[in-house]
């Protein structure tokens, strides 16, 4: 069996087990609406999960209800019968508090035919340890199940252990024992029709991936590796993103997780914008699936062999991009015509670039000099009669760049201050191009923690 680097995870079962709960416990935030509402979860939720240095997507699935008839519960059941397809390993939750039902074995006989690595998750076991709790679990089929309590954090470990189990077993590999990459890996994305096969096509010289004036032609994700400038990349053609609501079900699903997937295993995004529709909520959502997995990101507006050189449209495009992508002043924009191949090669000079801010590494006494220096010009603001008082910092690691900052009273800080620090920082060392990550903490850290 190859080894594969990125595995992909997915929580099944019916609603209300909490499987959204236990989304939000493995991932660390709280990324998944949870409520005592059947059904709360309609789309299924993506999210970069580390597991003993297994790198993995997560996903969230809407619960199986196999007796329901509305459309809605018909396309919820569709998404998670393309997880299961989708998934290396499963987790079937169910709710320790209720006993089984009928959606329950009929989900396990799903599950067992589909020859996946299986962990039975027992959730809401608020008291662990009771040799009653797992008696009708065998009835279900499986050996034995995992029991936590997402809400109270109990059993986590457990079931860590478990995956990490599971996916030696499948042989997919750690992050420790990659070997050195010297490719550059460039992730397309954007709205169905922007051009990316075009641009793939452009930068490649041949027509190497289906081009049509057709929506969604591409369905999965296609790797093309170019050299330029002496320097090899990796580009990652996807299938059309849209936001979340507006996904259509089945095999759109199904090419959006593989996109999503693609951005993970990414150093660079290219955000590809058709300039002739102009610039939507749309684009800016997807933009936000490269913040969130902290990549490098690059705007391009295709298609300005429809302007003409004294069109004003080009001059609303900028004005419009400042406004709606505010939240990613630093992304660089280059504008290109993937019909007439220009400006294309801008895209790989720009990833060049920002590769190298990306591994970019400031020594700790001269960012604490900077801090030191910026915070007596602007005090830290406080939400309280307590102040905020900065203590030290140290960049953590790089690509992306990732740092600590310890304050006495840190919760008190005012909400705008980390963006304060940001752009400061942005102002005096660069990082032009790429996502950091500003983690505050309110104490000093134990021996060790930094390294976590």
């Amino acid at each position: 069996m190859t080894e594969k680097s990125t595995a992909t995870i997915a929580i099944i079962g019916r609603p209300n087990v909490g499987k959204s709960s236990l989304f939000n416990r493995l991932i660390g935030k709280k990324y998944a609406v949870t409520s005592d509402v059947a059904g709360t979860t309609r789309d299924r939720l993506f999210h970069s999960y580390e597991c003993d240095d297994y790198n993995t997507i997560l996903v969230d699935t809407g619960g199986l209800e196999y007796d329901k008839k509305e459309n809605i519960e018909a396309d919820v059941q569709l998404q998670a019968k393309v997880a299961i397809n989708e998934a290396d390993v499963v987790m079937f939750v169910i709710n320790n508090m209720e006993e089984l039902t009928k959606n329950d074995y009929l989900a396990a006989d799903i599950l067992r035919k589909s020859k996946k690595e299986i962990i039975l998750v027992a959730n809401k076991c608020e008291n662990i340890g009771s040799k009653n709790e797992t008696y009708q679990y065998y009835e279900l089929g499986f050996d034995s199940a995992v029991l936590v309590s997402a809400i109270h954090n109990k059993g986590i470990k457990e079931l860590e252990e478990e995956i990490a189990k599971r996916l030696k077993k499948l042989k997919i590999s750690k992050k420790k024992i990659q070997t050195k990459r010297d490719t550059c890996n460039v992730c397309i994305i954007g709205k169905p029709n922007a051009g990316k096969s075009s641009l793939v096509n452009a930068l490649f010289g041949a027509e190497k991936i289906i081009v049509s004036d057709i929506a969604g032609t591409t369905r999965d994700t296609i790797d093309t590796e170019i050299t330029y400038n002496e320097k090899k990349f990796n580009l990652i053609d996807t299938a059309g993103l849209r936001r979340p609501g507006k996904i259509e079900k089945g095999i759109e699903k199904y090419s959006s997780l593989r996109g999503l997937s693609a951005v993970e295993r990414s150093d660079i995004v290219v955000l590809l914008i058709d300039g002739t529709s102009g610039i939507t909520k749309g684009d800016c959502h997807i933009a936000e699936y490269a913040l969130d997995a902290e990549k490098g990101l690059i705007i391009a507006i295709n298609k300005i062999d429809l302007f003409k050189e004294t069109d004003e449209k080009k001059g609303e495009l900028i004005w419009k991009l400042k406004q709606k992508f505010a939240f990613v002043p630093w992304a660089p924009v280059v504008f290109i015509s993937t019909k007439n191949k220009k400006n294309i090669y801008e895209i790989l000079n720009l990833s060049e670039k920002i590769i190298e801010e990306r591994k970019k590494r400031i020594s700790t006494p001269e960012l604490n000099k900077f801090l030191q220096r910026i915070m007596m010009r602007h005090k830290p603001a406080s939400t309280s009669n307590k102040k905020p008082k900065f203590m030290y910092s140290s960049q953590v690691d790089t690509n992306p760049p990732k740092f600590l900052l310890f304050f006495k009273n840190g919760d008190k800080l005012h909400f705008s201050y980390p963006r304060y620090l940001e752009n400061e920082i942005r102002k005096e060392y660069g990082f032009n191009g790429t996502a950091i990550q500003l983690k505050l903490k309110t104490q000093a850290p134990n021996r060790g923690e930094e390294k976590n």
